[in-house]
């Protein structure tokens, strides 16, 4: 199995992926703190880290730790997140998830969520829906995922 860091503002559905990724039952969780899931296999992080320039350093230090970096935009929020470039300060794999697919109004919705990731640096993007575990498949098979 990969080790993923989830890295993505506030609400944009880190959470709840890691839930679905591990087989969990989703339940509304805010993340306050740097959280590790499947003994260690999985780092979730707070949005207020993404949202905060000023805890950038927090996000590359527990970075080091992860294989592939997880950058992840949901497809509800409009604001620039990530600024051009930004996966650059993690020497890794990076990938971006389109989260809340199901939620989209229009299919320019996610096409926007998509240039976003990839402006950040991400190689490889995944959209997906934890609720109807729509394109879930693919992100477990990329991560190696194996039992939940």
């Amino acid at each position: 199995m990969k080790k993923p860091i989830f890295i993505g503002a506030v609400a944009c559905g880190k959470t709840t992926l890691c839930q679905r990724l591990l087989g969990q039952a989703i339940a509304y969780k805010k993340t306050q703190v740097v959280e590790f899931y499947k003994h260690n296999r999985m780092i979730d992080t707070p949005g207020e880290f993404m949202e905060h320039r000023e805890y950038y350093s927090a996000l590359t230090v527990t970075a080091v730790d992860a294989d592939v970096i997880v950058l992840v935009q949901s497809v509800t929020d409009h604001r620039q997140t990530f600024s051009p470039g930004f996966g650059s300060m993690f020497p890794k794999d990076k990938i971006g998830i389109v989260t809340k697919i199901d939620l989209a109004e229009d299919p320019a919705d996610i096409d926007w969520a998509v240039d976003q990731l990839k402006a950040a640096g991400a190689s490889q993007i995944f959209c997906v829906s934890a609720k109807t575990n729509t394109g879930m498949t693919a992100i477990t098979d990329y991560l190696e995922i194996t039992e939940a």
